[in-house]
């Protein structure tokens, strides 16, 4: 399945009944310099939008939220020693967290690339 995107500007890549979530390309330039991240714990269950992390830059902090419903079962404990990897790998090495899904079927809802580009490119 194609990576897919949130208005918030998250991204997640399914696989099966698991999916790996980070932000996007768009949420990193808008924030600049990532110094810090905040990971949700291991074991946590959160319903689609609930804040599941933060992250934090030179000129700003937003929560991270949970693309869908379910159970984290990773998280990239290398973003947290090095948060500028949110900068300089968003789509691969500076994933968040890894999730279990609780409803596949939300996925459907979620944005693929070319609605993600129109929606978070400035007309």
């Amino acid at each position: 399945m194609p990576i897919k995107y949130t208005e918030d500007h998250e991204w997640i890549n399914v696989e099966g009944d698991s999916a790996t979530v980070g932000i996007t390309v768009h949420a990193q330039d808008a924030l600049g310099d990532v110094v810090f991240v905040e990971l949700p714990e291991v074991g946590a269950v959160f319903a689609q939008k609930d804040p599941a992390g933060v992250v934090e830059s030179v000129k700003a902090a937003a929560d991270v939220y949970m693309p869908v419903s379910g159970e984290v079962t990773e998280v990239n404990e290398a973003l947290r020693d090095d948060p500028s990897l949110a900068n300089s790998d968003p789509l691969g090495a500076g994933w968040f967290f890894k999730v279990k899904l609780s409803n596949p079927s939300e996925i459907d809802a979620l944005m693929d690339e070319t609605s993600y580009t129109s929606f978070s490119t400035p007309a």
